[in-house]
């Protein structure tokens, strides 16, 4: 059985893996948000930024892709990715359900964000958010670039986010 990964944020554009194939797919009752504070990658602890996580949300859905790992990488990608993704417990790994675009069902390893976190900040207005991204910056650069990044490739694979869409015209604004 094949390991799969459900990319939805900066997994989409920078996976640290090299995926054996790569799905559109659609992950039922979680919306993409920034409803997460960075303290570590896109921001300080004085200073904290936003990165996107799941948030469940009934009769939600979130369009991004299924990346299948190389049967001989699955534990090194394990690994991997629970050091990237878990660095805060933040996140929660789960095994979810993803419908890919070619009609399979299949379950992938997913990271959801804890809303009992300290770093969880779901309900955030789009103005603040801006706000927030256009001024942050962490150990893995700007929170501008994960914005900008992330929005362009999902562009480019047809996902449409107008969420995202808003926050990148305004935090350019802001920006400029």
């Amino acid at each position: 059985m094949t390991m799969w990964v459900f990319a939805y944020g900066s997994l989409v554009w920078n996976p640290g893996f090299e995926p054996v194939q790569r799905v559109l797919a659609t992950l039922p009752g979680y919306h993409r948000s920034f409803c997460m504070r960075s303290v570590h990658h896109r921001g300080t602890d004085d200073n904290p930024g936003l990165v996107l996580a799941l948030d469940a949300l009934e009769g939600a859905h979130c369009r991004g892709v299924g990346l299948a790992v190389h049967e001989e990488e699955e534990n090194r990608v394990l690994d991997y990715l629970r050091e990237r993704e878990l660095i805060s417990s933040a996140y929660i790994e789960r095994s979810l359900h993803i419908d890919l675009n070619d009609g399979r069902r299949v379950e992938a390893v997913t990271y959801v964000v804890d809303p009992e976190h300290v770093q969880y900040c779901g309900g955030l207005d789009l103005e603040e958010q801006a706000r927030i991204i256009a001024q942050a910056v962490g150990g893995r650069g700007p929170n501008t670039e994960y914005l900008y990044n992330t929005t362009a490739h999902l562009i480019e694979l047809g996902i449409s986010d107008r969420e995202l869409d808003w926050l990148v015209q305004r935090v350019r604004h802001l920006s400029a």
